[in-house]
């Protein structure tokens, strides 16, 4: 099919930025412009869109207007092909619509996303005269981005229609074909939404129930918040942008922003750089009104680890001034990293598992493939009781630990001398695989586990890791046959990543964990909100663990396919350009908040993978392989 709408422009970056270098030299390559007929038919059966073929994220593509005298036919292709554009407000692509449509036409506030790009037939008489023509839009949709930018799975049949109608336009008023209804939103391949979008993540204060406001002067543990920005358009300050707009829905309930409502830049601000220095000046509006100095550090706290996500970003200091123009407050990185609770797993140079004789082992993470693991402290490390799964708390001064038949769940303390003591709980399965899963430590301290006792499924939390304050976690949308089959907590402890069974396929879902104080009798009530899920291409998910504050890495295979493992964002989108090399019959895997290989048990024991090397073995009779968390 010929592509009438377009210019594609391949731009190479002629040198790379790195941190503390500001900006990036581009070196045009060529500019291809492909015109299409000047008229085509408006007869004839479903044809396809073609998906762009544009692998190379560096390619732009620049819409073309409508041509003189052009048929319907080509007007449909030609609008659809302006959306592929790098054109932040379709400008051209409004071209191809009638005044009215193009007034009232509001693509940002939705991007549906099609596997392979819409596929468009007429569904009206060519040669109906005047009263219009009629086509319709279908294709296999897969996502959709909302008014938030927030990135969702669908797996649906996408269809949609168009019409058509003759206007008078241009300077001869002359009648020309114009859509005057056209789709709700933006109607993308899945090439050019990958080729035009990047994920970003924007960070807001995590919540508990007795403190909404984040102004007690404590650290605050950030939640990160995955939205999608437009790589060309001005990717800093769109982040800017959309860290100043608040949480996404979905999270809204569990974080906070220490900005004001409806605080946003200052009026005629278009967009935002860093000087020389690598320092931000970001010029607010009126609405931030009289903030403390305190909230104020936190604010640009907010933003530099917002724009510290930001690939292309060098900011290492950010300046707020008031509307007026008057200096509100300024914060490096490292007073950032002073105002936020720490995540523990990041700064973790250990990882855990079980040896062959069930004690718990450690090793640092980036040692020699020659490293021999070392026994823990406490009771856990000496063996007194053979054991199944681990989990370490974050400050890693303390396992959790679930028996070799499944039934009973311990803590001890990782000290020299410590002893094991009672179990929290126990289960009342009668066979191993139905008792507990492996459990989880959030960035609170609380622990996590799921009984899967037929009788008696329930998702269990135990404030501080205490028998006394445990506490049965409802989740919402679970059906009575459904079973969790694994749990992870994040280490912001703002959401869940759950492995469920559901009609006996397991699939990953990540929950909202949101903590509501009952004022009769002060206890917080616990719950998983709106689980949605995380990998939806896979049939089968086996294994995972939380790669950072957005990223899991799961073990699964998709329908008739081998077993895979590859990273994807808690949001159900999948990064790019982040294969992983393959292994057998894994079972067990476990990443790092930082940069700390892989590690997972397979058929060839604990295994791991550092970076750009392939799989090392670790321990050939080793288990249960874990980081903090």
């Amino acid at each position: 099919m010929t592509r009438g709408a377009t210019a594609v422009v391949d731009e190479r970056w002629a040198s790379r930025r790195r941190r503390g270098v500001r900006g990036g030299a581009l070196a045009g390559c060529g500019v291809i412009v492909l015109a299409g007929c000047a008229s085509m038919p408006d007869n004839g059966g479903l044809e396809s869109v073609e998906a762009s073929q544009r692998p190379d994220s560096q390619v732009r593509v620049f819409a073309l207007p409508p041509a003189e005298n052009a048929g319907a036919k080509s007007i449909v292709d030609g609008f659809l092909e302006a959306l592929t554009s790098d054109d932040p407000s379709y400008a051209i692509a409004r071209k191809y619509l009638t005044p009215k449509a193009a007034k009232n036409w509001h693509p940002e506030r939705e991007t549906v996303v099609i596997a392979d790009g819409p596929s468009r037939r007429p569904t009206s008489r060519p040669n109906a005269g005047d009263e219009g023509r009629r086509y319709e839009l279908t294709g296999n949709q897969v996502a959709r981005l909302d008014q938030d930018q927030a990135y969702q799975p669908v797996s649906r049949r996408y269809e949609e229609g168009l019409h058509l109608s003759l206007v008078q336009t241009g300077k001869d008023k002359q009648k020309q074909w114009r859509i005057d209804s056209p789709p709700k939103g933006a109607v993308l391949a899945e090439t050019d939404f990958q080729r035009i979008y990047q994920t970003v993540n924007k960070y807001y204060y995590a919540v508990d129930a007795a403190s909404k406001s984040g102004e007690d002067g404590k650290q605050k543990q950030l939640v990160s918040d995955p939205v999608f920005v437009r790589k060309w358009d001005d990717p800093l300050t769109e982040t800017v942008k959309e860290v100043l707009d608040g949480p996404t829905r979905w999270l809204n309930r569990v974080v906070t922003t220490a900005f004001p409502l409806k605080a946003g830049l200052r009026s005629g601000v278009k967009s935002l750089a860093p000087d020389d220095a690598n320092k931000l000046t970001v010029p607010l509006s009126r609405s931030t009104g009289d903030v403390s100095a305190s909230r104020c550090k936190k604010m640009a706290a907010q933003l530099l680890y917002s724009l510290r996500d930001l690939s292309s970003s060098s900011v290492e200091e950010v300046e707020l001034e008031s509307a007026d123009g008057r200096l509100m407050c300024t914060l490096n990185e490292p007073g950032a990293d002073a105002l936020v609770a720490p995540n523990y797993s990041k700064v973790s140079e250990y990882q855990y598992f079980l040896d062959d004789k069930s004690r718990l082992v450690r090793m640092p993470g980036n040692s020699g493939s020659h490293q021999k693991p070392e026994q823990v402290a406490g009771a856990l490390g000496e063996g007194e009781r053979q054991m199944r799964s681990v989990a370490i708390s974050r400050d890693q001064e303390r396992a959790a630990a679930v028996s070799g038949d499944g039934r009973s769940l311990f803590v001890a303390s990782m000290v020299t001398g410590a002893s094991l003591g009672d179990a929290l709980v126990h289960s009342g399965a009668k066979q191993e695989k139905d008792g507990f899963t492996a459990p989880s430590w959030d960035g609170r301290g609380d622990l996590w586990v799921a009984d899967r006792d037929p009788k008696n499924r329930r998702l269990l939390v135990f404030g501080q890791g205490r028998a006394d304050q445990m506490q049965e976690v409802r989740v919402e949308g679970m059906a009575e046959d459904d079973r969790i089959e694994a749990v992870r907590m994040s280490a912001d402890g703002a959401r869940v990543a759950l492995l469920v069974n559901e009609d006996g396929k397991t699939r990953l879902k990540i929950g909202r964990v949101e903590r509501d104080h009952d004022m009769r009798d002060g206890k917080i009530e616990i719950s998983v909100a709106q689980p949605r899920p995380a990998a939806p291409e896979m049939e089968e998910v086996t294994a995972m663990s939380w790669a950072g504050g957005s990223r899991l890495v799961v073990v699964g295979r998709e329908s008739g396919g081998l077993q895979q493992i590859r990273y994807v964002q808690c949001d159900g989108s999948a990064p790019t350009g982040q294969a992983l090399p393959g292994l057998t019959r894994v079972t067990e895997i476990a990443a790092s908040d930082g940069d700390l290989p892989l590690l997972a048990h397979s058929d060839d024991g604990i295994v791991r993978l550092p970076s750009g090397a392939a799989w090392q073995s670790v321990l050939k009779n080793g288990a249960a392989p874990v980081y903090p968390g």
